[in-house]
């Protein structure tokens, strides 16, 4: 048999095992630490963190994303191979999540948006939280002005938030379809507002609800972001790696293609900047499917990315796109609920 036709033959053979086998997972984190509320469900435990990592030394392959994409490119898909991801950049991903993964020697890289918020600062779901979710006492009429236009809103017997009704209501979060007070319906119908604004408008609305709230502004310890600094430390050693995540983490689908190439192009220049090192992974912000478009896909692959990640759930197979790679979004499950869902993938 000729060569080229021998390899051609060898590809076809490792396409058709890689279309059969289980595949490999893209597990999708975001915060590692223990907190009051998690209204937007980010946060995993330490604790159920260890028991993941455990569970993935026991029954998966660990494999960095760096040489995930490297075995798409091969056509060479590993079975039940494991990749742990970050989105944001909170600070707890380095206080916590990296020395659990060094003790695990779990790779892990972690999506960075360095202009989300000031450097070590709050993102602004986390103000939103923290003006509405956190007892006190509110105005009653809520109005901000967003390009010229009045949007209003009244949180009549919410205005006041007893610190017993905010026990009772803690463990709310934004995907349950009730409210059980009108600070979850104001918070969810600013979160959908906010996320559709450009940069510069949400910080203009963020200062008017501060002002508006007499709430305390100040960052508090457990929501900062990573710094520069912190930035620089996570990407030390062997086992984490920085990818981007845009500048300030917009729904790109809504941005001109002008603004997305801003995003993307400039995230990738100043994290290098940052870490000294080549950031070849990107995620989409928010990442479902409409949250960015084929415009998005061309500029990420056109940015010198290797790969970037989605946030829609499915396994890593033989002929997936590179360029949206599907992701599970992990909640805070102990170690056997976690296994559990694992082995819905892994059934080979």
């Amino acid at each position: 048999m000729f060569p080229r036709a021998a390899e051609q033959v060898r590809r076809l053979a490792q396409g058709c095992r890689s279309r059969f086998t289980a595949g490999c997972l893209i597990l999708l984190y975001h915060r590692v630490i223990d907190l009051p509320t998690d209204p937007y469900l980010l946060t995993v435990s330490p604790a159920h963190f260890a028991e993941h990592l455990a569970v993935l030394r026991k029954i998966a392959r660990p494999i960095a994303l760096q040489k995930l994409g490297q075995a798409l490119r091969d056509g060479k898909v590993p079975r039940r191979a494991v990749a742990v991801t970050f989105d944001d950049g909170y600070f707890d991903n380095l206080d916590y999540g990296k020395p659990l993964l060094e003790r695990y020697d779990v790779p892990a890289t972690c999506f960075v948006a360095p202009d989300a918020s000031a450097d070590g600062g709050e993102f602004w779901w986390d103000a939103l939280e923290r003006i509405f979710l956190q007892p006190g006492s509110l105005p009653q009429t809520l109005r901000l002005i967003i390009d010229d236009v009045l949007h209003e809103w009244q949180l009549g017997s919410g205005a006041v938030y007893a610190t017993d009704e905010f026990a009772r209501h803690r463990s709310w979060n934004y995907g349950r379809k009730d409210d059980p007070t009108p600070r979850q319906a104001v918070l969810r119908s600013l979160h959908r507002l906010l996320s559709s604004l450009s940069d510069d408008k949400r910080k203009n609305a963020l200062q008017q609800l501060t002002a508006w709230s007499g709430v305390d502004a100040r960052v508090r310890p457990n929501y900062r972001t990573l710094s520069r600094a912190q930035t620089l430390c996570l990407a030390e050693g062997e086992l984490f790696r920085v990818g981007a995540h845009t500048m300030t983490h917009p729904v790109l689908a809504k941005l001109s293609a002008e603004r997305q190439r801003h995003e993307v192009w400039q995230s990738k220049a100043r994290l290098e900047q940052i870490v000294g090192q080549p950031v070849t992974s990107f995620a989409y912000p928010h990442g479902l499917k409409s949250d960015y478009s084929d415009v998005t896909v061309d500029i990420v692959r056109e940015a010198g990315f290797d790969c970037a990640c989605a946030a829609f759930p499915g396994s890593v197979r033989y002929g997936v796109d590179a360029y949206q790679l599907p992701r599970l979004v992990i909640r805070d499950d102990d170690g056997d609920s976690f296994a559990e869902r694992l082995s819905t993938y892994f059934h080979d």
